[in-house]
């Protein structure tokens, strides 16, 4: 069986895709697991063993001769089933014009009616965590062909070579002079998506209050577009140990680098669904708004290695600003800096 997944939206949406992916593979071994994903992602995806290949979409912004040629790879792969995790109208023109048989994508919107099989979610009510809409999707797909869709995820979601984080780890930890026993704390303070943020004077008061010890270190880290808002938290941090450490090669690098990590503190970007997609501890700041919360937008990693942040309510659902982050150092200190 030959089944194509779309999930061509940003990179945490993408991420949060994995455990269907696994999901799939379980149940049906021999199933040959095509990607549908954008540029951004692309090497992402090909780094996931349980991917058995992508297809490259060019976005609704390109021409309608890309288009044409997106629609042509789909056709000449014949496709058993599409599976639209994310469906927008030209996902669903393409998926309808392609002739693949079964097509199944989330009940919503007017993409639903280029599907021949539609599932009612309600997302927007954020009852549950994205991962498991997406694994209802894949769950329909299975009992509509006579497969079990009994499933325990397995931690964690991304897998790397051992010898590979090692080399990895000793040329990092070189590089920045860095003592073996060193714990990493990365602090991300980008933005990515709709997510708002704390402000760097939030972040950098927070890491004040964490309880480091002698030869830990804050590891900001950066995208490419993200470098000087890296450089001014450096500059507020002041005697605090730190690094800055710019992603300059790629995706699949950066993700290798944030395995290192012994905790990860970020707003919900796309590397905080990384570093939890690695099984990485994780603190998270999100909004309260009904279709961005903690519960929607949860990491993928066990939950002894997460916790959440979000403005107080008697605050704006959105504005992050009133998180007191003092009292989320203490929380973040007693589960995971003090042992």
């Amino acid at each position: 069986m030959k089944v194509l997944v779309v999930r061509n939206d940003k990179l945490g949406d993408f991420i949060l895709s994995f455990p269907v992916y696994q999901l799939l593979k379980s149940e049906i071994p021999k199933c040959e697991l095509h990607v549908l994903v954008p540029f951004y992602t692309l090497d992402l995806a090909n780094a996931n063993s349980l991917i058995d290949h992508t297809i490259e979409d060019p976005g609704k912004h390109a021409g309608i001769t890309q288009q044409y040629q997106l629609l042509k790879k789909i056709r000449e792969q014949h496709y058993d089933a599409i599976i639209t995790l994310y469906s927008t109208t030209r996902i669903g023109v393409l998926a309808k014009l392609s002739g693949v048989k079964y097509r199944l994508a989330p009940a919503t919107k007017i993409a639903q009616i280029f599907y021949n099989h539609r599932l009612k979610q309600r997302r927007s009510r954020s009852l549950k965590p994205e991962f498991d809409y997406n694994l209802d999707l894949a769950k329909q797909f299975l009992s509509d062909h006579g497969f079990n869709t009994d499933f325990q995820r397995q931690f964690p979601e991304i897998h790397f070579s051992e010898d590979e984080i090692n080399s990895i780890r000793q040329d990092f930890f070189s590089s920045y002079n860095l003592g073996s026993e060193s714990r990493l704390i990365f602090v991300h303070p980008g933005t990515g998506g709709s997510a708002t943020n704390l402000s760097l004077e939030q972040y950098a008061n927070l890491a004040k209050h964490l309880n480091l010890k002698a030869h830990d270190v804050i590891v900001i880290t950066a995208g490419p577009s993200e470098i000087d808002r890296a450089k001014e938290l450096a500059n507020l941090l002041g005697n605090i140990p730190h690094i800055v450490f710019s992603s300059t090669k790629g995706l699949v690098y950066f993700s290798k680098v944030i395995q290192l990590c012994d905790l990860f503190i970020s707003a919900s970007t796309g590397p905080l669904h990384i570093a939890g997609a690695l099984d990485r501890p994780t603190a998270a700041f999100y909004q309260r708004r009904r279709s961005a919360t903690a519960l929607r937008w949860q990491t993928l990693n066990s939950e002894a290695r997460r916790l959440a942040f979000s403005p107080p309510e008697e605050a704006h659902e959105s504005d992050l600003q009133q998180v007191d982050v003092v009292a989320a150092a203490k929380v973040i200190n007693e589960k995971f800096l003090d042992s």
